[in-house]
């Protein structure tokens, strides 16, 4: 779960890291006011919303006067912000971060992540802040600084000094950087993010360090543990089919095919979309199940992939351990009764109570595609899909 750059902030300034004074505003007159609030003669308006490279697509703005915040945000609410990490289809601004401005003496990147490799938090810093660390890795390789802690004693004082010295800081400087890199640690670990990134981070004239910005990933797995972290989530953020299928316990990722899949299992589902493009198709999601999937929660997989109007056709493949081939046929019957769907639908079962799924789906009546193994599935779905495109072509063409 990604949250905003004020949230985060929040969040970092409890452990101790220190950031800017600044005050959220849900419009633009909104806005100005907290600008009087905050007082000075210069603040900066930053578009929230979950992704990088806000400044180049013009979600932050540096404004001089109240009347200059209030067009700024007049220009930002409402709209689609669009960066290299949305995607053309952009996310709206529904709320800006009015911040007051900080002198600069020069920048550093920070970032804590989890490194699968060697299974530890790795600390990743940079001398050249302000940049994205893809570029920083390919055109100044030689700034980048990396740290992994030991997880049984987590971030001593002294590999934190070790860090600071390494990014070139002067020696009135390091025990702030100990203290802000100590604080970005706890966070990370106390409330299991799986991310923790400051770009840039700052030494100001006075030789402060602050967090200009700040992002913040949360193991959605672990959210049940921290209800304060949870409560953050601002699902206008997300994607609609991904946040439907989350509040009903469904693993679901969005992607741009035309293909369905309803499978048990994070390996099979991979396994399946694989397939499915080995056979000419493209999947139109990821979805898994679970174990012990009842009827009505197949059948909710069904209302959930077809939410997608770029569904064209439905593969189901289920290898049944917990589950059982029965109830997962039970739940393809329910749907299909219920919504009336009028596109291909194919069903691959095995394992449990495969003898009895089978039967079901034979005795349903329903125009059940079957198959017996996931490449048998994949191509069936995949022709299923083409006749049914290519019978469309040809009754709009009578129609005309």
């Amino acid at each position: 779960m990604d949250i905003h750059e004020y949230q985060a902030k929040e969040i970092l300034s409890g452990f101790g890291v220190e950031t800017p004074s600044g005050a959220l505003a849900y419009s633009p007159e909104q806005a100005a006011y907290r600008a009087r609030e905050l007082g000075g003669e210069r603040w900066v308006v930053k578009a929230q919303v979950h992704a990088g490279g806000r400044g180049k697509a013009g979600g932050v703005k540096l404004c001089d006067s109240e009347a200059e915040i209030y067009d700024a945000c007049e220009g930002l609410f409402g709209k689609k912000l669009v960066t290299h990490q949305t995607g053309p289809e952009g996310k709206g601004v529904y709320r800006v971060y009015v911040e007051s401005t900080v002198q600069i003496a020069r920048e550093i990147y920070l970032g804590f992540v989890l490194d699968r490799s060697s299974q530890r938090v790795m600390i990743v810093a940079s001398s050249e802040g302000g940049m994205e660390i893809e570029e920083i890795s390919i055109e100044k390789p030689d700034t980048i600084v990396r740290s992994t802690v030991e997880p049984a004693v987590g971030l001593q004082e002294f590999q934190a000094r070790e860090i600071a010295f390494k990014l070139g800081l002067e020696p009135g400087q390091v025990q702030a950087m100990v203290r802000t890199l100590q604080g970005c640690y706890a966070a990370f670990s106390e409330l299991d993010a799986t991310m923790v990134e400051i770009n840039p981070l700052v030494v100001t004239s006075d030789s402060k360090i602050v967090a200009l910005d700040a992002k913040m990933s949360f193991d959605d797995n672990a959210l049940f543990r921290h209800p304060q972290v949870a409560e953050l989530r601002d699902k206008s953020q997300e994607d609609p089919r991904e946040s439907r299928a989350a509040d009903r316990g469904l693993s679901y990722v969005g992607l741009d095919g035309n293909i369905g899949c309803i499978v048990n299992g994070a390996g099979l589902a991979m396994a399946t979309m694989d397939t499915i493009k080995l056979a000419g198709g493209e999947p139109a999601n990821f979805l898994d199940i679970g174990g012990g999937a009842s009827p009505e929660r197949v059948a909710k997989a069904f209302r959930l992939v077809t939410s997608d109007s770029n569904v064209q056709a439905i593969l189901v493949n289920i290898f049944a351990g917990i589950n059982r081939c029965d109830w997962v046929a039970e739940g393809v019957v329910l749907a299909l009764k219920e919504m009336n769907l009028d596109i291909p639908v194919v069903v691959r079962l095995a394992g449990t109570n495969v003898e009895a799924g089978q039967k079901i789906l034979a005795q349903s009546g329903l125009p059940i595609i079957r198959a017996g193994t996931l490449m048998e599935a994949a191509e069936r779905a995949v022709a299923a899909w083409q006749s049914d495109i290519g019978q469309s072509a040809k009754t709009l063409g009578a129609a005309i």
